[in-house]
């Protein structure tokens, strides 16, 4: 039984883990092109989407070999920091990037697209078809990591000959 636009298909849509995810991207690659990227979310036959594009600028000359896309307006919505553009009521001309659609096919919820459209990766897990690793993995204390090379250096001083200056006691004795 298909649902009716009125209901639609939640597994066809981005969980907010995802959206999140998708926005953090979208601002890592602003942050690592030096330029704002836009993520913008879309549906189409009842299955979400996401597109990845740069804004173009009024003084730039466009590639003409690129694909480009029309992002902004009233009804768009966007994840991320938006470049700190006015997306809602201004709409830009932008050079798409690429994008990930949703799909229904058990082996593949994510499909993603090149920068001309085409089918280029699939995944069950988001994640691998990001171009960051977005894991919350607490990161090592460097303090410790600093300790454990220290430690290891101490130990690759001291032959088995020699006496190990950790063995020793300390201070004088009585």
């Amino acid at each position: 039984m298909k649902n009716s636009k009125d209901d639609p298909d939640l597994t066809l849509r981005f969980t907010e883990q995802e959206l999140i995810m998708l926005g953090k991207t979208a601002d890592g690659l602003s942050a690592y092109m030096g330029k704002p990227v836009l993520a913008e979310v879309g549906m189409d036959d009842g299955a979400e989407w996401v597109i990845f594009a740069i804004p173009i600028g009024t003084d730039e000359t466009p590639d003409e070999s690129a694909m480009h896309v029309q992002m902004g307006g009233p009804d768009a919505h966007f994840v991320g920091n938006k470049g700190g553009l006015d997306l809602d009521t201004e709409v830009y001309d932008c050079q798409y990037l690429w994008a990930i659609q949703i799909t229904d096919d058990p082996e593949a919820r994510f499909v993603r697209l090149d920068d001309q459209g085409e089918e280029f990766d699939f995944s069950n897990d988001l994640g691998e078809l990001l171009p960051f690793e977005l894991t919350d993995e607490a990161l090592p204390d460097p303090d410790l990591e600093m300790l454990e090379d220290l430690d290891e250096e101490d130990d690759a001083d001291w032959s088995d000959e020699e006496e190990d200056p950790m063995q020793r006691p300390k201070g004088p004795l009585h």
